[in-house]
């Protein structure tokens, strides 16, 4: 059970794994973390809510063992019923609002976005939420007709976000230096580790990727 008194901070947290459920749930979300992922959220729209309900648990147990928060996709009912330590939502689900009201205000909320005018509108609506996802920068079958936005759109989002922006869409160790340089800080990473046959060397390539090139990048600024 997540602690309500708890406020998550996320700007120094880079990497943020998004999975479906698997057979090895437990050990693959724990080597996922030890390997340097610092969020965690189950995304399977296919469960029934008892079966979510009990694989949600399962993983928000391994992130509570390494103090790491654990986002609930698209069920703000279920995440507040379990005391998840957040809910992400999309376009297309209810509304931040409605999201926000039934998790509390001490739950985390993300909101996806996938164009600058959707990131506009949750700026000029004064929005509740704590972070944003951008893209998917490169079309990804976990997006099943949804097209790439591009890298330009990293740029796009973060000058305008007031608030930590995710990047999605085909993150690894060979794309994040260019959209470090489009001045993404935050990745979220499915494929590259969902598919791996050693998840957590794969989560520690890709994050000492993602450091190095930050690193870089704010040494040079």
């Amino acid at each position: 059970m997540a602690d309500p008194s708890k406020r998550w901070a996320l700007s120094d947290r880079r990497l943020y794994l998004c999975t479906p459920d698997r057979s090895d749930l437990d050990r693959f979300v724990e080597e996922c973390i030890v390997g340097g992922v610092d969020i965690v959220q189950l995304r399977d729209k296919h469960l029934a809510d008892r079966d979510l309900v009990a694989r949600a648990l399962v993983v928000q147990r391994v992130c509570a063992h390494h103090d790491v928060p654990f986002i609930l996709n698209d069920r703000p009912d279920l995440a507040s019923a379990i005391g998840a330590d957040g809910v992400h939502v999309g376009q297309d689900d209810l509304s931040p609002r409605e999201a926000r009201a039934m998790v509390g205000d001490h739950a985390l909320l993300g909101l996806s976005t996938h164009a600058r005018p959707e990131v506009m509108a949750a700026y000029e609506g004064e929005v509740p939420v704590d972070y944003l996802s951008a893209g998917p920068v490169h079309a990804t079958p976990t997006k099943p007709g949804r097209p790439g936005t591009g890298i330009s759109y990293v740029s796009e989002a973060v000058s305008v976000s007031p608030w930590p922006v995710w990047i999605t869409g085909g993150v690894d160790p060979e794309t994040v230096g260019d959209m470090v340089a489009a001045g993404a800080r935050h990745f979220v990473v499915v494929r590259w580790l969902t598919d791996a046959p050693d998840p957590g060397q794969h989560a520690r390539d890709l994050r000492q990727a993602i450091d190095t090139h930050i690193s870089q990048a704010d040494s040079s600024a």
